[in-house]
């Protein structure tokens, strides 16, 4: 998939790799960085902690009542609740993430996230293999 100047703009530099034959990052520092980018303003900040062909992961924030729209990925989801309380939408159902509690989605599920609170969430996304 070719990157556009539009997306390469509101990328920001990675200080390391995202790949690797290992990686490891402290989830609430990373939370805590993105509290205080000038990108949280707007009520939502996420970094992309891992990536690989066919698998990402992304840490998103959110301010309270804070709604990202419906979306979907071409690869199987799991939203695991770091911190607050989001309202997971999909497919009709409505379900509750707080810490430690995870909701999957298969692929091209169309979902909408809702903070009720300041929140951190956690999506792994599990792409399908290039070959």
């Amino acid at each position: 998939m070719a990157v556009t100047d539009e997306e390469t703009k509101h990328r920001r530099p990675h200080p390391q790799s995202l790949s690797g034959p290992f990686l490891e990052c402290d989830l609430m520092r990373e939370v805590d960085q993105l509290h205080r980018e000038p990108e949280w303003e707007s009520g939502q900040n996420a970094r992309t902690l891992v990536k690989y062909d066919d698998l990402r992961i992304v840490l998103t924030a959110l301010k309270p009542r804070k709604k990202v729209a419906g979306h979907q990925a071409n690869g199987r989801v799991s939203i695991q609740g770091i911190s607050g309380h989001v309202l997971v939408r999909a497919d009709g159902r409505t379900f509750d993430l707080t810490p430690g509690r995870v909701v999957t989605l298969d692929r091209g599920v169309v979902h909408e996230l809702e903070a009720i609170e300041e929140s951190a969430v956690l999506q792994t996304i599990a792409r399908p293999s290039m070959t």
